[in-house]
């Protein structure tokens, strides 16, 4: 597969959040029209709506690990330490790369030392998620 990490920052100068940025880059390799991916991750920016929570470029890569590992077996969910295995994979990865994965962290809102800037999170994330989730295609 053809790096798409620059695709990603052309997203979020586009208005895009971070989750949004990384999350509609892949959609379609993992069956989603990128409207729908668009509007399941709206609330996963800005740390999660607020700075507090876990990275949203991250959590955009983790909406594609589940949708790329999921059966969708509602009866009987399988699938899912596959999509966990992948997630832990990627945030170990990102937390070793960046000493964060909290956006307040990353962005230094408490300690004045930015770690991570949005769009270096951004193509983080989505290298990442090339590596573990799409290396084969």
């Amino acid at each position: 597969m053809k790096s798409r990490i620059e695709e990603t920052i052309k997203k979020h100068d586009q208005g895009y959040n971070c989750a949004q940025a990384v999350a509609c880059t892949y959609c379609d390799l993992v069956g989603v029209d990128e409207e729908t991916m668009f509007k399941m991750t709206e609330a996963l920016g800005l740390g999660m709506g607020g700075m507090n929570g876990t990275c949203g470029a991250l959590t955009g890569a983790c909406v594609l690990a589940g949708m790329k590992r999921s059966t969708g077996n509602l009866e009987k969910p399988n699938s899912k330490a596959e999509s966990y295995k992948l997630s832990r994979e990627m945030v170990g990865q990102f937390k070793e790369q960046n000493q964060a994965v909290i956006c307040r962290e990353l962005k230094g809102v408490d300690t004045g030392k930015v770690l991570r800037s949005c769009q270096d999170c951004i193509m983080d994330a989505a290298a990442i998620a090339e590596r573990v989730l799409f290396s084969e295609e």
